[in-house]
């Protein structure tokens, strides 16, 4: 993992694409913004993980599905 420290209003660039600006630093929290193409997606970690869990979560009903259909036409 690389660690860089920032001041309000200095940026990192990620790439070509992407810059992250330290807006604010204050009370335990660190307040960003993010330029980055649209059609990138962007999510907090937490949101992210559970997307990713709802997504599994409809593959297999999707397979459950799918299989109790088979077994009725079979």
């Amino acid at each position: 993992m690389l660690v860089l420290t920032r001041k309000p209003d200095q940026t990192i660039a990620i790439g070509d694409q992407i810059k992250v600006r330290i807006l604010e630093i204050g009370n335990g929290f660190v307040k960003i913004g993010i330029d980055a193409p649209r059609d990138m997606p962007i999510y907090r970690e937490e949101l992210f993980d559970k997307l990713k869990q709802l997504n599994r979560e409809a593959a297999r009903l999707d397979m459950e599905r799918l299989k109790d259909f088979l077994e009725i036409k079979g």
